[in-house]
């Protein structure tokens, strides 16, 4: 899987270089602009074993491999993580992921792109606050983790279950991580 995702970042992100380094202006919330190197920090604090290849930070959270791509200039951002081959995915599955996308998912998304199913959040790289990024990248494992049954990103969800709770608490668990950020 590795060499697959790193196959993906360099076909589509070749090219950006670490020079890219100025955001424009502060975050609505009054949080310094979201810049490469910030996003990094918030990363490290996430797990300490993220590998940083140019402008992409490879790292796991909750035992799924996550890849955060950020292009400053473009001032975008993209946090996605690997689901599926796209192998054997019928037209019940694409309706199922499209409907998801539209109620369910949220802010996360399902998408494909070379030959794999992904789950990914993409967001303006400057304005994104920090914990925008951390629900994002929560999402995006939730989607992930529910696809084939729930399709869901599970921040928003009707009372009553499990769900909300799990949410909850990797929430609280990666801003508890990234608190002096």
């Amino acid at each position: 899987m590795k060499k697959l995702i790193l196959t993906f970042v360099i076909l589509g992100w070749a090219g950006i270089s670490a020079a890219q380094t100025a955001a424009p202006g502060p975050a609505p919330s009054g949080e310094p602009a979201m810049t490469l190197q910030r996003l990094a920090q918030i990363v490290q604090a996430l797990d300490p074993d993220v590998i940083a290849r140019g402008p992409a930070l490879e790292f796991t959270l909750d035992n799924i491999p996550v890849i955060v791509i950020a292009d400053q200039r473009a001032d975008r951002m993209r946090a996605m993580v690997p689901i599926a081959s796209v192998e054997g995915l019928g037209e019940a599955d694409l309706l199922r992921l499209m409907q998801a996308n539209f109620d369910a998912a949220l802010d996360a998304r399902y998408a494909v792109a070379h030959g794999r199913l992904w789950g990914v959040f993409i967001h303006p790289l400057s304005p994104l606050e920090k914990d925008q990024f951390l629900s994002g990248l929560v999402q995006t494992i939730t989607v992930a983790k529910t696809y084939g049954t729930a399709y869901t990103g599970g921040a928003a969800i009707f009372g009553g279950g499990d769900s909300g709770t799990i949410y909850q608490d990797l929430f609280e668990e990666l801003r508890k991580k990234g608190e002096a950020l």
